[in-house]
């Protein structure tokens, strides 16, 4: 048996969020230990306005993000905040991306269509008692109010960013990236964690691959993963080999008899051991056996379900958050 998020203790001291360049005026925001609930955002600065990727889960980490946002922007010899008109890209509808929208009033938010109906149906996500105490603050729904379908170009000035939405349910039904094509960068999402285990419960095995074969088609340089440290394409082939692992485990017990938990807890991770939040198996398993008995991408399965077999798999306790 594989370790589980038990082995991460709680207790230990998180490093700081920290703004990392990753060309110029493009900045990724990256929050460690890049666990449940601890996600990376994205900075693009212009002369006249800044585009932020995402918010965070609560609002400390919100009010952290946008007091470094307020840093960048501040010319040399300027005193006090000096907030330009703002845009806010969704990647998706999950609650670490989403949940400190309301801390940009005056800000465009943008995202799919369904993301919009997501937050719209659930409004901010605090799920306490399945992870770890959380401090989630005064927060509010706020959903993109500028939605598209499959493709929208927004400028930061004259520099073109690329919103693209695959055709697929992958991580989510409405998951959104972010290219830069001048510099080649690409903010994923969560369609890449580096370092943590794929999570496509409310999404799609295959339709995960083949968003990942698009991404691939971009050809990026510099990877933002929606979780973990800024990478290369590598990390794109590591996910899309764990993916057919799932597909190949959920196949094997389908023919044995097995449940979706029963196989999470006798598979070998193998290579995939070293990856944070080994529970995330089951979760996945549930969905790859949906799409073996004949489910689409983004079809809704029994997500409740499939939660309470990640804590079970976790030995019955919450799952390990730090947000």
């Amino acid at each position: 048996m594989t370790s589980t998020s038990r082995d991460h203790p709680r207790s230990h001291e998180l490093p700081p969020p920290r703004a990392q360049q990753v060309a110029e005026r493009v900045y990724a925001y990256i929050q460690p230990d890049g666990g449940w609930w601890i996600n990376n955002t994205g900075i693009v600065l212009g002369e006249h306005t800044v585009l932020c990727i995402d918010s965070c889960a609560t609002e400390r980490r919100t009010r952290a993000f946008l007091e470094v946002v307020d840093g960048l922007q501040r010319q040399p010899g300027e005193e006090g905040q000096h907030r330009r008109a703002r845009m806010l890209v969704n990647t998706h509808q999950h609650g670490d991306h989403t949940n400190g929208n309301c801390l940009l009033p005056d800000a465009t938010i943008i995202g799919h269509r369904r993301c919009r109906e997501a937050i719209q149906a659930l409004g901010i996500l605090r799920p306490d008692g399945l992870w770890e105490h959380v401090e989630w603050g005064d927060l509010e729904p706020a959903p993109p109010f500028v939605t598209f379908e499959h493709r929208l170009d927004v400028y930061v000035d004259d520099l073109l960013v690329e919103l693209h939405h695959f055709g697929t349910a992958a991580h989510t039904t409405n998951d959104v990236v972010a290219w830069i094509p001048e510099h080649r960068v690409l903010f994923t999402g969560d369609l890449v964690f580096n370092g943590g285990t794929p999570f496509v419960l409310m999404g799609s095995v295959a339709g995960s691959l083949l968003a990942l074969d698009c991404l691939m088609e971009l050809d990026p340089a510099v990877i933002v993963p929606g979780h973990g440290e800024v990478c290369g394409p590598e990390v794109v082939d590591a996910a899309g080999e764990y993916l057919r692992f799932l597909q190949e485990i959920a196949a094997e017990a389908k023919r044995s008899g097995l449940t979706p938990l029963e196989a999470a807890r006798r598979a070998d991770l193998g290579p995939f051991a070293a990856l944070t939040h080994p529970e995330r198996l089951a979760g996945n398993l549930r969905r790859a056996f949906a799409e073996c008995e004949g489910a689409r991408p983004g079809d809704p399965i029994d997500v409740a379900t499939a939660i309470a077999e990640m804590v079970a798999f976790n030995g019955g306790r919450p799952l390990t958050c730090q947000a």
